[in-house]
């Protein structure tokens, strides 16, 4: 390897290292922003907390990525054109191509890497993060009651208290309303009490001083219930926390779902889904013709023996005496308009489900190449582009790179979402930010190999200062034009 290429490379990978981290982190800040009620208040573990951070900043790395590859290249070209040193090195007879090849050849094995993380490693953190993330969705909120508010998270009780004292544990007027029993209401009250865990946290013990409970027992509508009322001075009640406590859901009902497999898995799905979408009218036909009572005659060998109809019946109903007539149309009428419609709408139905399954799978197959195809075409947009606009830093690249980020995503959201509709195919529908930014990779690069003064302001000053010339001849000019044009017309 040359020296020139341990340079450019050794410029770019700094760059392109922090840039990433910093992406990543915006990320998962954007992650917690959105998630942050559904982590707070429910008494998770740090170590919890820290594995679903972990998982969800691997499932942002195909986000991350393409942005710290165009940022990194147009920070790295930039610079070395504020430092005048492409201008050296075009000088010394040395091409932005050849300059550009060694970071071409480590996008390629970056893209490669791409592939191999979106096809192995993101199915797995899809997997593991997406069914750690609904545990914690569906995890109540910790033990904790408010004065005055009442707390419900316990199925069958309802706990009201109007103070506690600094301590934390103790209570005053408190009302327990306990449906735990089906054939009885409770009510207790109470004026004071102390409230505190077990030792080992999976109950938590009220002790009441000076109150009462009331009870009526049988069910509601009965007339002859009773009602006891029950007088203490010293009531324990205890309430088990096991709905508080964090369980995992098998990861395996998870599994099957299109965001956790690989090429290889999706490609296995797509050709089963297949197969049950090949012959839609085989199965509709298999739905219906058990719903007719001559279904059941069908391999009787009822037909070869049948009397033939007379010469002058043209149609079966025709044979129908008339007095039944009627009474048989109407049970025609009844099976298609009721029963076969419900078959229909659940084969319909079906077909539906089945069509936007394989749509989606197909979406998640492509979704594993436009990764890698992403991380070229943008390191081919910034590489250019950082060389025309030769300004390093954080500033004007950071302003290019967000820029045409935004583009490539919105253009993918769009195109994802319009093959998840079924309004384009999903080949076209993920491929579409790709297409649309490969010409404006061709474009730039075309512009920097010539020298293009694309955002020079100094270009754009002289070329407004030469249309402000020209306007001003013609102004002057036209006179002239109008008196010739006049001479013309009296001639």
């Amino acid at each position: 390897m040359k020296k020139l290429d341990k340079l450019i490379i050794k410029a770019f990978l700094g760059p392109f290292v922090v840039t990433f981290f910093i992406t990543l982190f915006v990320l998962i800040m954007q992650f917690l922003w959105k998630y942050i009620d559904d982590l707070v208040g429910k008494g998770l573990e740090m170590g919890i907390i820290l594995k679903l951070l972990g998982y969800m900043s691997t499932q942002m790395v195909p986000l991350a990525l393409p942005l710290a590859i165009l940022l990194s290249s147009i920070m790295t070209f930039g610079n070395l054109g504020e430092n005048f040193e492409l201008v050296a090195l075009k000088s010394a007879g040395i091409s932005l191509m050849r300059f550009m090849q060694p970071l071409i050849i480590l996008s390629g094995c970056i893209a490669i890497l791409a592939f191999l993380f979106s096809n192995y490693v993101i199915p797995w953190a899809n997997l593991h993060g997406d069914s750690l993330l609904y545990d914690i969705r569906n995890l109540k909120h910790g033990f904790n009651i408010k004065p005055g508010v009442f707390f419900n998270e316990l199925e069958g009780y309802a706990i009201r208290v109007g103070d506690k004292a600094p301590d934390g544990k103790t209570i005053y007027h408190v009302v327990i309303y306990d449906r735990s029993v089906s054939t009885s209401d409770k009510l207790i009250l109470a004026e004071k009490g102390i409230m505190e865990q077990s030792p080992n946290k999976r109950y938590v013990i009220f002790t009441l001083f000076n109150g009462w409970e009331y009870e009526e027992r049988g069910f509601r509508p009965a007339v002859s219930n009773d009602f006891v009322r029950v007088h203490f001075h010293r009531f324990q009640k205890i309430f088990d926390l096991s709905s508080f406590a964090f369980t995992r859901t098998p990861i395996q009902l998870f599994a099957g779902s299109y965001q956790m497999l690989n090429v290889k898995q999706l490609n296995q799905a797509i050709d089963s889904i297949g197969l049950q979408l090949d012959d839609p009218g085989r199965r509709v036909k298999a739905e219906i013709t058990p719903h007719y009572a001559f279904y059941a005659w069908k391999d009787t060998g009822w037909l070869a023996h049948a009397v033939p109809l007379p010469a002058h019946v043209h149609h079966f109903i025709e044979t129908i005496p008339d007095s039944v007539l009627s009474y048989v149309l109407q049970r025609i009428q009844m099976n298609i308009e009721q029963d076969d419609n419900m078959v229909l709408q659940i084969a319909a139905q079906n077909y539906k489900d089945l069509s936007d399954s394989i749509r989606k799978h197909k979406i998640e197959w492509h979704r594993k190449f436009t990764l890698s195809f992403a991380c070229m075409v943008l390191f081919l947009i910034g590489a250019p582009l950082g060389s025309i606009i030769r300004k390093g830093g954080l500033g004007t690249p950071l302003v290019f790179a967000v820029g045409f980020f935004v583009v490539y995503n919105v253009i993918s959201t769009i195109g994802e979402k319009l093959a998840r509709n079924g309004v384009v195919a999903p080949w076209l529908g993920m491929w579409l930010a790709t297409m649309v930014l490969v010409p404006i990779a061709v474009f730039l690069v075309y512009k920097a190999l010539n020298d293009s003064q694309l955002f020079n302001k100094e270009f754009y000053y002289r070329l407004g200062k030469q249309i402000r010339t020209s306007i001003r001849q013609f102004v002057r000019w036209m006179p002239l034009f109008k008196r010739f044009g006049l001479m013309n017309r009296n001639e």
